[in-house]
């Protein structure tokens, strides 16, 4: 009978275990969910309002970093304003075809 009782309390150490596990894990993603909101409203704040060399030079970082790492065709839609006011690189002659 005693041997009985400890299993019980053995799967019931599991479950507490597999519990903790769980929230921990929860509390994880949403640090790294708000870390990556308020290092995404940095950038955003910095690209409306920033004066310094870094804050100029960031829209041209972006257009260059941004179209390789968006996949889903609806997170490039959330960038296209950005993306879209990526000056001409390879235009060269008048007509505007590219070289």
């Amino acid at each position: 009978m005693a041997r009985k009782s400890i299993e019980e309390r053995l799967a019931q150490l599991d479950a507490q275990r597999a519990a903790l596990k769980a929230r921990l894990s929860k509390q994880e993603r949403a640090n790294d969910t708000r870390r990556k909101v308020l290092l995404g409203a940095l950038v955003l704040h910095r690209l409306e309002n920033g004066k310094d060399e870094i804050s100029r030079a960031l829209p041209d970082w972006l257009r260059r970093e941004l179209p390789g790492f968006l996949t889903r065709d609806g997170d490039k839609e959330l960038f296209a304003d950005l993306l879209a006011s990526a000056p001409a690189r390879e235009t060269t002659d008048a007509g505007g075809a590219a070289s």
